[in-house]
């Protein structure tokens, strides 16, 4: 396929290869947080996005104190190799993956169509739970060239005036126009304004993968952003709506195309939409 980092995305022929594999833990990630209940890949864990990622109070990721204690209950050292998997092509997967390198571990991989690839393959699913050993997680620094602030971004907007960055809107084509604030299958966060920010480009991230939800190979990829001048000679933000789907075009971006900067705008549009005086666009320009 042509991927800078070919490593990172794996088979599901891998993955059925490595279930009993003690050096790697096997997590699903869903937009729906039921779907582990009814069936999962052996051996697999799982993580709710919400209630394990985010803090109860502050809008914000838990702390590193407690992302350490997640990790160790999962099962999880710092040499473990972490696989993720989900539904929705990966959204959620691609959001965990973000998050854990934000967090600093080194070691992981996403499933290559995600669980519905799994499933399509008529391979072996379970409902039970495996029980697993805690382990002791060394708490790391936060890597902050991967997440992009609000303050950040409406900096950023001279370098894309300038011609030296890139902001995409992965959303879809309604939400970046401003006829919607969100899809209706999606939850509403509460956005007061639809429409984009200024200079960003649309390039919804479901082009990014095929009719299998696999990615598209990395020639294609690499064309696709081109064409909205998403280039690896400028400084990216990725944002969408509460940074699922930008999850995803960050790994595009970052893994498959070898980006050396990109950043993922996790406030999204649920921050930007509701920020007083925040400049917003609509229609379909940039």
């Amino acid at each position: 396929m042509g991927y800078a980092n070919p490593e990172v995305l794996v088979s599901t022929a891998w993955v059925a290869d490595h279930l009993d594999d003690p050096k790697v833990r096997i997590l699903e990630v869903d937009e729906d947080v039921l779907l582990y209940e009814t069936g999962h890949v052996p051996g697999a864990l799982k993580i709710d996005w919400q209630k394990d990622f985010w803090d109860p109070v502050v809008r914000d990721f838990i702390d590193e104190e407690a992302f350490a204690r997640l990790m160790g209950r999962l099962g999880i050292d710092n040499d473990t190799t972490v696989v993720l998997y989900g539904d929705k092509s990966n959204w959620w997967a691609a959001y965990a993956f973000w998050f854990l390198s934000y967090s600093g571990h080194e070691k992981l991989k996403l499933m290559d169509g995600g669980r519905a690839k799994w499933e399509a393959e008529g391979r072996p699913m379970t409902r039970e739970v495996p029980e697993v050993e805690p382990r002791i997680y060394r708490p790391r620094y936060r890597n902050e060239l991967l997440r992009a602030y609000r303050d950040e971004v409406l900096a950023h907007l001279v370098k894309v005036r300038e011609g030296t960055g890139a902001l995409v809107d992965v959303r879809s084509p309604r939400e970046y126009t401003g006829e919607l604030t969100h899809m209706p299958e999606y939850p509403q966060e509460g956005v007061l304004r639809g429409g984009h920010i200024p200079g960003a480009v649309n390039v919804p991230w479901s082009q990014a993968v095929r009719e299998d939800g696999t990615f598209r190979p990395a020639e294609e990829l690499r064309a696709l952003y081109a064409e909205k001048g998403v280039t690896p000679d400028k400084e990216v933000i990725v944002y969408c709506r509460i940074a699922e789907r930008s999850s995803h075009t960050w790994f595009v971006l970052k893994h498959l195309l070898g980006f050396p900067w990109v950043k993922n705008y996790d406030g999204s549009w649920t921050e930007w939409g509701n920020l007083v005086r925040a400049p917003i666009k609509k229609g379909a320009e940039p």
